[in-house]
C-alpha cells in the first residue's frame, strides 16, 4: 500500500484529468442518476461486459423504471427479461432485493455501506458504487476492473479472491478514493480498467498512470492480478427430453427455485436411456418413438454440463395440465418465461 499521500492524491487526478476528456460519460446507466439505477447496472455488470449490457440493462429499465415496479414484477417475466445474460441468482436476487426495499424501506435505498450490504446480492463493492455514485458519499469500489488497476500498478501478487491480497487491495482503494468528485473518480477508475487495462493487450501507452505502473516497469502486466489456482472442473451428464405431442407443441418443466438454472423453464431430464420411458410416464407420457441427438456441453463456473436432447414423439394429444410447473408451449411462442440460453437455442432448432 502506498504510504505517500502526495502519491495517492496525485493517482486519483491522474485518473480524473483522463476521465474528463477519454472517459464514457453517455452509457445507458450514467443518464439519471438514481440508487436504483446505479444498483440495477452494478449487478448487471457483474462478470459481463458492458456492450453485453447494454441492450439488457435498457430492456429492464424500460419494463421497471422503479424498484416498486420491479418488485411487484413476477419472477418468471424477469428472468424472461434476463434470459441469455447468464448468472441468473443475480436476476433472482434483484428481485427479493426490490421486495424488500419497497416493503421495508419504503422504496428508498439505504444510504450507508453497512446497511446496503444486508441486502441480497449487494456485496461491498456494489454498496460502495451506489453511496458514491448515487449518494456523493465518501465510498470506495473494487470491481473486477478496479483490482486489476491497483493490482498491475502497485504490482499486488496473489489471486484477489485470497483474504490476504483482497485486503491489501482495500486498503489502496480506499486510500487513492478522494473525498472530492468521488463519484466522478469511481466511474473513472472502472473506466479505466474496462477499456485501457485490460485483462490482455492493455492499452498502457494511453494510460494515466503509467509512469508509476510498477508491473509496466517490470514488463509483467500479464501476471497480475494474480490468477485463481485452475481445478479440473467435474462433468455431470443429463439426457433433456424434448417431448412433442400430437399437436406440435413441447413439454417445458419450472426448475426449482434455487439451485442449476433456478426458477426457469427447462426440459424435463433423466440421467438415461433406461429411465425414459418411467421418466415419460411420470408425466402422463407415453413414448411413440425416440431419438437420440448428438451431446453438447455447457460450461459453468464449477462444472461442465454434458446434455444429450432426446427428441420424443408421444401418443399424447393433450395439451392442458394441472402442474402450474408444466407446460405444453409452441416452439417458437412460448411466452415471457426465463429459459436458459442452451434451451432457448433447442426451441430455436425445432421446426413448428
Amino acid at each position: 500500500m502506498p504510504s505517500n499521500t502526495q502519491t495517492e492524491t496525485a493517482f486519483s487526478q491522474r485518473v480524473l484529468r483522463w476521465f474528463d476528456r477519454h472517459g464514457r460519460k453517455d452509457l445507458p446507466w450514467q443518464r439519471d442518476i438514481s440508487p436504483y439505477r446505479v444498483w440495477l447496472s452494478e449487478i448487471m455488470l457483474q462478470q459481463t461486459q458492458v456492450s453485453t449490457v447494454i441492450p439488457y440493462y435498457q430492456r429492464m429499465i424500460n419494463a421497471y423504471p422503479d424498484v416498486q415496479t420491479l418488485a411487484k414484477a413476477p419472477l418468471d417475466e424477469i428472468l424472461h427479461q434476463w434470459t441469455g445474460l447468464g448468472y441468473y441468482a443475480r436476476a433472482r436476487n434483484l428481485h427479493k432485493t426490490a421486495q424488500i426495499i419497497s416493503a421495508e424501506f419504503d422504496g428508498v435505498f439505504p444510504d450507508s455501506v453497512e446497511q446496503l450490504q444486508t441486502l441480497p446480492g449487494i456485496g461491498r463493492s456494489t454498496a460502495g458504487a451506489i453511496c458514491a455514485i448515487a449518494y456523493h458519499r465518501h465510498c470506495s469500489i473494487l470491481d473486477g476492473n478496479v483490482k486489476r488497476v491497483l493490482a498491475r500498478h502497485h504490482a499486488i501478487a496473489g489471486w484477489p479472491g485470497k483474504a490476504a491480497v483482497s485486503k491489501q487491495l482495500w486498503d489502496i482503494a480506499e486510500h487513492n478514493t478522494p473525498p472530492q468528485r468521488t463519484a466522478d473518480y469511481t466511474q473513472a477508475i472502472m473506466d479505466l480498467g474496462a477499456t485501457l487495462c485490460t485483462r490482455s493487450k492493455p492499452a498502457c501507452t494511453q494510460c494515466p498512470v503509467n509512469s508509476d505502473c510498477q508491473a509496466l516497469k517490470q514488463d509483467e502486466t500479464q501476471l497480475y492480478p494474480g490468477k485463481k489456482a485452475r481445478k479440473v472442473l467435474p462433468i455431470r451428464q443429463t439426457l433433456l427430453l424434448i417431448i412433442r405431442n400430437k399437436k406440435r407443441k413441447i413439454l417445458l418443466q419450472q426448475r426449482p427455485p434455487s439451485g442449476l438454472w433456478g426458477g426457469l423453464w427447462s426440459f424435463p431430464e433423466c440421467a438415461n436411456e433406461a429411465e425414459l420411458v418411467t421418466t415419460c410416464q411420470r408425466f402422463g407420457i407415453n413414448i411413440k418413438k425416440y431419438q437420440l441427438a448428438d451431446t453438447l456441453r455447457h460450461t459453468f463456473s464449477h462444472f461442465h454440463l454434458d446434455y444429450t436432447p432426446v427428441y420424443i414423439d408421444t401418443q399424447n394429444s393433450v395439451t392442458r395440465i394441472a402442474d402450474s410447473n408444466q407446460r405444453w408451449v409452441e416452439p417458437t411462442a412460448h411466452g415471457e418465461i426465463g429459459l436458459p440460453a442452451p434451451i432457448l437455442a433447442l426451441l430455436h432448432k425445432l421446426k413448428p
